[in-house]
């Protein structure tokens, strides 16, 4: 404590900090006498002593300065002058004045501290262009400018453009190389330019697939030896040859590169190797494949190259190097940290922060890529070989399953049973008890898997027409994961099929919510529309999917079904026209345009129309009735007798197409042939008023003698059908009066005691052969109800037509629309909406193996 002081309260602890030497303060100038009198006298003008050196002359000499004649003062604050000579001695001038202040201000010039009086500076020298020396920089500049825009126009997709930069940045350095070798600096040739302009053109003109032009630019650098590294460019070369399906050519110069890269390049000489084993591939070389992919697999082993193993031993067969193959390719490390680096931990707040930064960065993304392509390859691996590797697919599936489950990929053993029922639905085997069962076993499961399985069960019962199991199961799905759009379309085709369509645009409208590129949520909605005749909201529907999948047939006939529906046959047939022009061979798309075309008079586009309608598809009733109709319209019978011979052979029933083909031979005048056409009619059908009336009247014609047999069996059967029709006339009068007691009694039993009635439910079914069952669905033929009316119009035109044939003259010939009606009408209605035919071809093919059959196949 001794060495320590304390402080006085009278002293000052920031005392002398102010102090300071008054000979310093310019600032009080202004109030000092003995400056202000030194300024205002001659005292300060005169002139100093100046110091007598050696080699000097002698006497007195003012030293100047830029701004006038230094003047010396004396201050009245005792300070020393400047640059004078006080005891006899010189004195260096020194640098230190008050700023601005000179002589010349005492001889009225004026205040110029920064010395803008002078005017403003001169311009800079500017560079003389014309030296060599900087018409080749220019030059050079330009050149790398070329190129820089080459390769920007590249990226931009803008691939022409980028081809002329590049060549105009060829011109440009090989005018450069002429002015240096002018200028005699050869020597100086910039090497990385020449090697950088002839680059990027090989790369243009491969990338406008010139390949001719691109190697020869390869070559060029390959060939000079000034070049480092110029050997790799044969990668280049070989990428070329394989794309112009040059494959020994294409090996020669990977070979090539091999050689000249050295081991330090591991990877690259591991890619140019696994370029080798696909060339081997598209060779059908499968042994030597297998020999740079093994190689690849000991040394650098990778996703790839596994499942290219895999598919060179599915190639050859070789069950057990393919077990071996898929066992390696699980094990390959990916070389991904573990996910739950990305989850949150509640204590640490700038590590929170940290982990929500990089949970969505490039780098992340660039992991889950890399994951989902593993898991893309060894979910198709587990499917190819999985039939291959055992006698029954079910039990390489179940070897597949337990080989993915010690793997590092144990979320995919799900997924893969899951693949293993749907290969039991790819067979066409929906009866299959282990599809169901596997389905099933996944209700326990986590909510993704779960939703998924019963998405698909949802499907599967749909197909089996089992409504209320895909409804159950549709319920299940949703309640699993209610952003499935899948359960959501199974869903809403539950409801559909109920005939609750409202309540199915609701379902296909929040499916298109969670996704909006799912494309049978849209199609379906406007299915769903047009069932309840909002046409426009269902054409526009169409038409946002028209944008989307732009060659679909199904939709541009929906498009077209719908302006006819809305009287706008002009459009209709413009839609049409594009059906062709994406299936050619589409027999209801042509038989449409035909009857657009016949319904706007045009009967020589119909006819074409029609005919080849019935080219494609010659079992087609409303085809070959309209074209037979056409030849008797024309008067050419004899051709229309094809048509109605192959109606009677698809409808062997009906006697209608039988009296036309004898009618046809009658108009055409071949009367014997008519007349055995007749009797072969009466044999088949001997009640039949009309074959009997023409054989009467022929029979009189050609004065038979079996006139009389057939006119006594035309009265007869005549007296058979009056009675017929006075029963059937008998019989409705004695209903109609039923009903009229029954009502009476009725009404007079109201106020009594009432009666409980047993009412049976009304069964109605329809008939579907297995022909129709197929092409046409019960979801996506929305037109039957829409297109009814269009259709029978179109069958009541046709029968008067029929009716009207026969000439006036011809009294004989002219049938009741009761007896003779040359319209057929189908049972179902006609089918107006063109069905998804791509559908069942779904089912068949392979490339649906990666969705959800729920999704994918949306049942119709």
């Amino acid at each position: 404590m001794e060495h320590v002081h304390l402080a006085v309260e009278e002293d000052d602890l920031y005392s002398g900090y102010n102090d300071y030497n008054p000979t310093f303060d310019s600032e009080e100038l202004e109030n000092d006498v003995g400056f202000q009198q030194a300024v205002r006298t001659s005292h300060g003008r005169r002139p100093p002593m100046t110091a007598k050196f050696p080699g000097t002359p002698i006497g007195p000499r003012s030293l100047a300065t830029s701004f006038g004649a230094r003047l010396h003062m004396a201050s009245s604050m005792g300070r020393p002058m400047t640059g004078a000579v006080q005891d006899g001695s010189a004195r260096p001038m020194t640098a230190v004045r008050a700023a601005g202040y000179t002589s010349a201000l005492s001889r009225g010039s004026a205040f110029d501290p920064l010395g803008q009086s002078r005017g403003p500076a001169p311009a800079l020298e500017a560079k003389n262009e014309d030296t060599p020396e900087e018409k080749i920089k220019i030059l050079e500049k330009k050149v790398n400018d070329l190129i820089e825009e080459s390769c920007m126009a590249q990226s931009m997709g803008a691939l022409q453009v980028a081809l002329e930069k590049a060549k105009e940045a060829g011109r440009k350095e090989r005018a450069l190389v002429r002015q240096r070798e002018q200028s005699g600096s050869a020597d100086h040739i910039n090497l990385d330019l020449t090697y950088s302009v002839l680059l990027n053109l090989a790369n243009q003109y491969t990338n406008n697939e010139m390949y001719p032009e691109a190697l020869n630019s390869y070559q060029i650098i390959v060939k000079n030896k000034m070049f480092s590294n110029a050997g790799r460019l044969k990668v280049n070369m070989a990428n070329i040859y394989f794309k112009q399906k040059n494959y020994p050519k294409a090996i020669k110069f990977y070979r090539m590169a091999l050689d000249q890269i050295t081991n330090a390049h591991k990877e690259m000489r591991i890619k140019i190797m696994q370029n080798i084993g696909v060339v081997f591939i598209c060779m059908g070389q499968y042994t030597d494949a297998i020999t740079s992919f093994e190689h690849i697999m000991s040394e650098s082993p990778n996703i790839k190259t596994g499942f290219n193993l895999i598919l060179c031993y599915y190639a050859i067969g070789d069950r057990e190097r393919m077990k071996k193959a898929f066992q390696k390719l699980i094990s390959v490390p990916l070389g991904i940290d573990d996910e739950d680096k990305y989850i949150p931990s509640n204590e640490d707040t700038s590590s929170n922060m940290v982990i929500e930064a990089i949970k969505n960065d490039k780098l992340h993304q660039m992991e889950r890529d890399l994951k989902t392509l593993a898991e893309k390859y060894i979910m198709t691996a587990a499917k190819l070989i999985a039939p291959a590797i055992e006698t029954l697919f079910a039990t390489g599936f179940d070897w597949c399953v337990d080989m993915v489950k010690s793997s590092q990929y144990v979320e995919l053993a799900n997924d893969l049973e899951i693949n293993k029922a749907i290969t039991y639905l790819r067979q066409k085997d929906f009866n299959q008890v282990e599809a169901v069962e596997t389905l099933k076993a996944f209700e326990k499961k986590d909510s993704r898997v779960k939703s998924a399985a019963a998405t698909n069960l949802s499907f599967l019962y749909f197909l089996e027409k089992d409504y209320d199991q895909a409804d159950r199961y549709a319920d299940l799905a949703m309640n699993a994961d209610r952003y499935n759009p899948a359960a959501l379309i199974n869903k809403g085709n539950t409801v559909f099929v109920k005939q609750e369509y409202e309540k199915a645009a609701e379902f296909y409208k929040e499916a298109l919510r969670n996704d909006s590129s799912c494309t049978e949520g849209l199609y379906n909605l406007g299915l769903t529309y047009k069932r309840l005749n909002r046409l426009e909201e269902a054409l526009d529907c169409f038409l946002k999917l028209h944008a989307i999948l732009r060659n679909s047939s199904q939709v541009m006939y929906q498009l077209a079904s719908l302006y006819e529906l809305l009287e706008n046959p002009e459009q209709a047939i413009e839609w049409l026209m594009q059906v062709i022009s994406v299936t050619p061979t589409d027999a209801q798309a042509l038989a449409k345009l035909g009857e657009l075309h016949d319904g706007e008079g045009d009967k020589s586009q119909a006819f074409q129309y029609y005919y080849e309608s019935f080219r494609y598809f010659p079992s087609n009733i409303d085809v070959i009735e309209w074209l037979g109709a056409y030849y008797i319209e024309t008067q050419f019978c004899e051709k229309a007798i094809q048509y109605f011979e192959r109606a009677t052979l698809i409808q062997p029933t009906q006697v209608k197409w039988q009296l036309m083909v004898a009618s046809c031979y009658r108009r055409s005048g071949n009367s014997q042939k008519a007349l055995e056409t007749y009797k072969e009619i009466h044999r088949k059908f001997p009640e039949n008023v009309e074959c009997l009336r023409f054989l009467v009247r022929l029979c009189t014609d050609m004065q038979l003698k079996e006139v009389q047999d057939y006119a006594t069996k035309l009265k007869k059967v005549e007296k058979m059908k009056e009675i017929r029709e006075q029963r059937i006339k008998s019989g409705r009068e004695g209903s109609a009066r039923s009903r009229r007691e029954g009502r009476e009694s009725s009404a007079g039993s109201a106020a009594g005691i009432s009666t409980p009635v047993l009412i049976s439910p009304k069964k109605s079914s329809v008939m579907v052969s297995q022909s129709e069952s197929k092409h046409f669905s019960p979801l996506l033929d929305s037109g039957r109800d829409s297109g009814r009316s269009s259709s029978s119009t179109k069958g009541e035109r046709l029968s008067a037509k029929m009716r009207s044939l026969p000439g006036s003259n011809e009294p004989y010939e002219a049938s009741s629309p009761k007896e003779l009606d040359a319209s057929y009408v189908d049972p179902l209605g006609p089918q107006m909406d063109r069905p998804k035919t791509g559908v069942k071809k779904r089912v068949e093919d392979d490339d649906f193996a990666d969705e959800e059959l729920g999704d994918d196949l949306l049942p119709e």
